[in-house]
């Protein structure tokens, strides 16, 4: 609207000043929401990922690791054979905006996907990146083709198909760590976030805190 009386104005067909007196939509910080599934759909997913076919066990594997430690694509795309200390049981994750390594604990129910991956579904390659193409000419997988498995397996649970993709594993992770009460700082550290303020967008979605809130005589006020 005022670009177009800017327009007029410009033509002489409206009075001088009358674009600047629309006022704009005011837009708070942090207004948008991370569309994210819920964790039951998460779940579910992952346990329609079973099975004992090549693609299903990198599936199971490849979403187990985005829902539980909240990485991102980039992230888990880089992982390899040497990132993973089976004797300390222990993962690193090089991250992809800071650039350096954090270790954390390896989780058994997805170091047995990872080795179930490695033992039955991960062709024979000289390279030393933990997943690969599944046809030849194998190489690593690339982000695109990280996209379409989660997208098929997410889309498969969630209706309208919204938040099918790997980055809302993240928001999966934290959203499921805050209703767990998980604090601000907790959470970033687990997400390998680099200040709080990364973080924060997350508060919005813990509704039972909200509803806490809401319900509260605030002093006698409400």
């Amino acid at each position: 609207m005022r670009a177009w009386l800017r327009y007029c104005e410009e033509k002489g067909d409206v009075h001088p000043g009358l674009a600047k007196a629309i006022m704009a939509p005011r837009i708070y910080r942090y207004e948008g929401v991370p569309v994210s599934p819920t964790w039951e759909q998460v779940s579910l997913a992952i346990s329609r990922a079973e099975g004992a076919q090549p693609a299903q066990l990198r599936a199971r594997a490849i979403l187990l690791l985005l829902a539980i430690y909240g990485i991102r694509s980039g992230e888990l795309c880089r992982l390899r054979l040497d990132d993973i200390d089976w004797r300390q049981e222990t993962i690193h994750f090089q991250r992809s905006k800071s650039g350096r390594r954090d270790i954390y604990p390896l989780e058994a129910t997805v170091g047995n996907a990872i080795l179930d991956y490695l033992r039955h579904a991960r062709p024979p390659h000289s390279g030393r990146t933990l997943f690969l193409t599944l046809l030849a000419p194998f190489r690593p997988l690339s982000g695109q083709g990280l996209y379409h498995i989660v997208h098929d397996h997410l889309a498969e649970v969630i209706p309208g198909r919204k938040g099918c993709n790997p980055h809302a594993l993240r928001h999966a992770c934290a959203r499921h760590l805050v209703d767990a009460g998980f604090s601000l700082k907790e959470i970033g550290d687990h997400l390998g976030h680099r200040s709080a303020e990364a973080t924060r967008i997350y508060t919005k979605v813990d509704l039972n805190a909200l509803r806490l809130v809401a319900m509260e005589d605030l002093g006698g006020l409400a």
